[in-house]
């Protein structure tokens, strides 16, 4: 084999292997969304809480009480006002609670939203299930439209001790004007 064919086959394999690289990059990126919203709802990581698909509490632990602290933001692009019916609750563990929160679309379009939830302390979201929440689907909204969106919980009986504050905290996005981004850039190019 003379010095340039065996250039040429090493310059092949350092553009297949590149490319093969690059593949696989943009594979594994396109996976770790999915991958990381399970891996958060197995192991309740990043504050995310466990969907519960229980219908009863085993028990009702009479003798504590957790306060259950509500927050409520929007995200940038979002336009609206949210807001919890409570600031804060106090609850015993296993009994299971309703409450909702509020949405107004403050814009003169229709949007579609979701909401993003996070639970602290991380080891709190453990023993936090929501049975019903706004959150585990979008909201679309019309021009101006107000609504209750509620939310059923319960707190484990087997929280630790420790744990005498949970902090239940969403931030709703407008996905609209996202797609509306998306929209104008693929227009534009």
């Amino acid at each position: 084999m003379t010095r340039k064919q065996e250039l040429r086959s090493s310059n092949r394999r350092v553009v297949l292997m590149t490319g093969a690289a690059v593949v696989l990059m943009f594979g594994f990126g396109f996976a770790m969304v999915p991958l990381y919203d399970v891996f958060c709802q197995v192991t309740g990581f990043g504050g995310r809480a466990l969907q519960s698909t229980a219908t009863a509490p085993a028990r009702i632990d009479e003798d504590r009480e957790i306060t259950v602290e509500f927050v409520a933001s929007v995200g940038k692009h979002a336009y609206m006002e949210f807001r919890p019916k409570v600031a804060k609750m106090k609850i015993r563990p296993g009994q299971y609670v309703q409450t909702s929160f509020f949405a107004t679309n403050l814009n003169r379009t229709p949007i579609t939203g979701r909401a993003i939830y996070n639970v602290a302390p991380a080891e709190g979201s453990l023993y936090f299930h929501k049975t019903e929440c706004f959150c585990f689907t979008e909201q679309a909204f019309k021009a101006g439209e107000e609504r209750e969106m509620p939310l059923v919980f319960s707190i484990s009986p087997d929280v630790p001790d420790n744990i005498k504050t949970i902090s239940l905290s969403y931030t709703f996005y407008d996905k609209t004007a996202n797609n509306q981004v998306a929209q104008l850039t693929t227009q534009g190019e």
